[in-house]
C-alpha cells in the first residue's frame, strides 16, 4: 500500500511552495517523521517529515512549484530493507530512459507577447531557468516587468532553454526573449537523479554542493532588490543555502564595508567632509520610468488646480471605535478610513458629475459608474489598482477589495484588468505622515483626492476653544473640465459625509 504524501498547509495567505533540495532519493528506505526535503515559500523554508515508513517515490522534482495540498511523493508502505537494495538500479534505468531522449531538431523561438494595448515594451526582470536547462511546456522560466505589472513567461515547448537576452534587457513587444531545443522524452528525473547522486556523496565528505550559495526564492527576490550579490552572503540554511533571513541581514549590512573603507582612506588623506560618501546606482524600472512620464506630461498638458478643505474626524472615529469589534467579528476584516472616504467620494460624484468624467479628444466623457482607484505605494513603484463599481459595495465589501489589491500590489501580481479604467482616484500621504500635498491627477480622469495625516488641533467649536482630530483634504482637479463651482462644492459635500458618516445611510 503506498502512502500519498501532499504539500501541507503552510500558512494562511501562501498557496505554493517551491521545493528546494531532496534529501532522499528515489526508491530508497526511509523511516517515520525522517526529513524528506525542504519547501520554500514567499515568507520562510519548511522541512517535509516522512509520514510513513517504507521506500520513497518521488512524483515532483527540485524546483518545481507546486499548490496547497498537491502530491510530492508516494511511500510504499510494503517496501522492505531487502527491496530497497536494488534503488542504485534506478538511476541506470532512467538513464537509459534519458539516453533515449533526443533532439527533434526543432527550435522553438520564444518573443515578448502582448500583454496589453497600450504597452510596447518589457524589461526582463528575472530568469527562473538557467541557460541550459530543461524545462516543460507551460512551466515558467522568466520573469518580465512592464509599466503597468510583472508578467510571468511560460515555456511554449519541452527542451534544452537557450537564453537570448540577458536580465535587464529592454525589449520590444514581438522581440525574442529566448530559443528552446525541442527534445523528445523527459530527461528531468535522470538529471535530477544525478544531481542527487552527486550532491549525496559531496554532503557526506563534508564538501560543498549545489546548495551552497544558493538562494531561495524569496531570498533572490530581496537581494536582487537590494543589489547584493548572492556570491558575498553567507547562508545560514541547510548546506549553506541562502535564506530570507539572511537576504534580510544582508542587506543591512551591505554598506558596513563601505564605511570600513572610508576610514582609513580619511585616515591617510584628512578631507574637509567626515563621514561615508559612497552612492549606488541602479536602472530605472519600466514601471519608474512610465510613472515619471506621465507626471510630467500632467503637470504640462492639463489646467490643474488644487483646492482645500479639512474634516473633523472624530465622528467617524467615534463610529469605528464603537462598531470595529462586531464589524471584524461579523466580516472578517478591519473596519478602516478607506470604506468612509471611498462611500463619501462616491455620493459625491454622482451628484457633481463633472468630477467624475473626462476629456476625450474634443467630447467630454460623463461615467454614471465610480471605478475608485486607490494608489498604493509598491517595491516596483506607484500603482493605482482599481474598486469597480464602488457606488453599488457595503462597507464591508470595500474593504475586503482594499485589502485585496493592496495584499496584490505589494506582491507584484496586479493583472493590467485590475489596474486601468479608474475614474477617480483616492491617495493618502496621511499613512507616511504627510499634514498637506497637492496630488497629481491620474491621467485621463480628471481629479484626484488627496488625504492627509489627522492631527489634534483646537477648533473653535460654538464659541468654545475644543481639541479635535482634524484631517486636510486636497482635491486637485482638471480645470478644463471642472469648474471652481463644482470642485468646491464636491469637497465640501464629501466634508459634509465624513463629519456626519449617518448621512451616507440616508444619502441626504
Amino acid at each position: 500500500m503506498s502512502k500519498e504524501i501532499k504539500v501541507p498547509a503552510v500558512g494562511e495567505s501562501i498557496t505554493e511552495v517551491t521545493i528546494g533540495q531532496w534529501f532522499k532519493k528515489d526508491g530508497e528506505e526511509v523511516q517515520m517523521d525522517e526529513v524528506l526535503c525542504e519547501l520554500e515559500s514567499d515568507k520562510a523554508t519548511f522541512e517535509l517529515p516522512a509520514e510513513a515508513a517504507g521506500v520513497l517515490r518521488i512524483k515532483a522534482q527540485e524546483g518545481d512549484v507546486l499548490e496547497i495540498g498537491a502530491v510530492i511523493c508516494e511511500i510504499d508502505e510494503t517496501g522492505t530493507p531487502g527491496k530497497s537494495e536494488p534503488a542504485p538500479e534506478a538511476a541506470p534505468k532512467s538513464e537509459e530512459k534519458s539516453s533515449e531522449t533526443k533532439a527533434t531538431g526543432e527550435v522553438k523561438e520564444m518573443v515578448v507577447p502582448t500583454v496589453g494595448e497600450s504597452i510596447t515594451e518589457v524589461t526582463l526582470a528575472n530568469w527562473i531557468k538557467s541557460d541550459g536547462d530543461y524545462v516543460k511546456l507551460d512551466e515558467i522560466i522568466a520573469e518580465v516587468d512592464s509599466d503597468k505589472a510583472t508578467f510571468e513567461l511560460p515555456a511554449e515547448a519541452s527542451g534544452i532553454l537557450r537564453h537570448v537576452a540577458q536580465e535587464g534587457d529592454v525589449l520590444e513587444i514581438g522581440g525574442m526573449i529566448c530559443k528552446i531545443e525541442v527534445t523528445e522524452g523527459e530527461p528531468t528525473a535522470a538529471a535530477s537523479s544525478e544531481s542527487s547522486s552527486e550532491s549525496a556523496p559531496a554532503a557526506a565528505s563534508g564538501n560543498t554542493n549545489y546548495a551552497t550559495g544558493h538562494a531561495s526564492p524569496a531570498a533572490s527576490k530581496i537581494l536582487a532588490e537590494k543589489g547584493v550579490s548572492p556570491e558575498s552572503v553567507k547562508g545560514s540554511g541547510k548546506d549553506g543555502r541562502i535564506t530570507k533571513e539572511d537576504a534580510q541581514s544582508a542587506q543591512k549590512a551591505a554598506p558596513a564595508p563601505a564605511k570600513a573603507e572610508s576610514k582609513p582612506a580619511a585616515a591617510s588623506a584628512p578631507a574637509p567632509v567626515s563621514g561615508s560618501r559612497n552612492e549606488r546606482r541602479e536602472k530605472m524600472s519600466s514601471l519608474r520610468k512610465t510613472v515619471a512620464k506621465r507626471l510630467v506630461s500632467v503637470k504640462n498638458e492639463t489646467a490643474m488646480l488644487t483646492t482645500f478643505n479639512e474634516v473633523n474626524m472624530k465622528p467617524i472615529m467615534d463610529l469605528r471605535s464603537k462598531f470595529k469589534e462586531q464589524f471584524k467579528e461579523k466580516h472578517g476584516v478591519g473596519l478602516g478610513f478607506m470604506s468612509f472616504f471611498t462611500k463619501a467620494v462616491c455620493v459625491a460624484l454622482q451628484e457633481w458629475p463633472a468630477v467624475n468624467a473626462k476629456i476625450d479628444g474634443n467630447e467630454i466623457v460623463y461615467n454614471y459608474y465610480c471605478d475608485i482607484s486607490i494608489a498604493v505605494s509598491a517595491p516596483k513603484g506607484l500603482v493605482v489598482p482599481v474598486i469597480r463599481n464602488a457606488e453599488i459595495l457595503s462597507f464591508d465589501q470595500v474593504e475586503k477589495e482594499v485589502v485585496r489589491l493592496a495584499t496584490k500590489a505589494r506582491d507584484n501580481k496586479l493583472s493590467i484588468e485590475e489596474m486601468t479604467g479608474g475614474t477617480f482616484t483616492l491617495t493618502n500621504g496621511g499613512i507616511f505622515g504627510s499634514m498637506m500635498s497637492t496630488p497629481i491627477i491620474n491621467a485621463p480622469q480628471s481629479a484626484i483626492l488627496g488625504m492627509h495625516n489627522i492631527v489634534q488641533r483646537p477648533m473653535a467649536v460654538n464659541g468654545e476653544v475644543v481639541i479635535l482630530p482634524m484631517m486636510y483634504l486636497a482635491l486637485s482637479y482638471d480645470h478644463r473640465i471642472i469648474d471652481g463651482r463644482e470642485s468646491v462644492s464636491f469637497l465640501v459635500r464629501v466634508k459634509e459625509l465624513l463629519e456626519d458618516p449617518t448621512r451616507l445611510l440616508f444619502g441626504v
